[in-house]
């Protein structure tokens, strides 16, 4: 009876072994820029995936006849289901959540934003809400107006390298720019980070003291929301390489992450 019972223990530890989602690879990553200071010297950059990538990993873990997914509208709003069979309780599984319809395409957006966010509620990409907050310093010329007037970018930016832990936490990141220059690192790396030429509005040439630091990190403390933090970080650009204030931004994204 003992025997039969590990030999049930382990087909079912072999079928959840199987059935585990992977972190994502740094070529199924993509970044965008998050908010951008208002003369263009910096921008936050933000970690997602699109919804090919969690289509692909539904087939690669589950197989591609076991999950499936639906629409409903609740109250306007457009929420998806997904569902994935069960082959010891002999059922679907479900997780669902809802869309933010996209500035482009509306209902295609919605769609596709619900899809992603059930995704998330399984497991794939989960990971990206425990990376660093993110912040790279622009210079002049790779930046100009869009048509409503705000600072847009020319530079694209893609993930190099990630690493994770056990817990599957982002441990390692490397972020370059089209012209494959390392704009961001963070963790273990011996990469080498390009320094563009800031502008004078970008340094003040203030030196912090410890009064200082103190009190931008208690303004880091005290944020109330995504939006807040972000301007909080631009507001400091003598701070960014300073590890206590970088690690009170981290934990602080933890209860504030992005919208992806």
């Amino acid at each position: 009876m003992t025997a039969r019972k590990n030999t049930v223990s382990t087909v079912q530890n072999e079928e959840k072994k199987k059935n585990s989602i992977r972190p994502l690879l740094a070529s199924e990553i993509e970044c965008r820029v998050g908010t951008m200071k208002p003369d263009g010297s910096g921008c936050s950059l933000l970690l997602y995936k699109d919804a090919r990538v969690d289509m692909r990993i539904l087939d690669e873990v589950f197989g591609e006849m076991n999950w499936k997914r639906h629409h409903d509208v609740v109250n306007g709003n457009l929420f998806c289901t997904l569902s994935i069979w069960d082959n010891e309780k002999k059922e679907w599984v479900s997780k669902q959540d809802v869309g933010i319809e996209s500035s482009t395409e509306k209902e295609k957006g919605q769609a596709s934003d619900a899809f992603k966010r059930a995704g998330f509620n399984w497991g794939i990409g989960r990971e990206l809400y425990t990376g660093p907050f993110i912040w790279v310093p622009l210079e002049k010329n790779e930046v100009y107006q869009s048509k409503t007037g705000s600072p847009a970018l020319y530079t694209k930016f893609s993930v190099k390298e990630i690493g994770y832990n056990e817990q599957k936490e982002i441990i390692l990141l490397v972020i370059v720019d089209n012209k494959n220059r390392v704009r961001f690192a963070y963790g273990n790396t011996k990469e080498k980070v390009y320094a563009p030429n800031v502008s004078a509005s970008n340094a003040s040439g203030k030196v912090y003291t410890g009064v200082d630091l103190d009190r931008a990190i208690k303004q880091m403390t005290g944020v109330k929301s995504r939006e807040e933090l972000e301007r909080v970080w631009a507001e400091h650009p003598e701070l960014h390489n300073n590890k206590e204030f970088r690690n009170i931004t981290i934990d602080m994204q933890k209860t504030y992450p992005p919208r992806n």
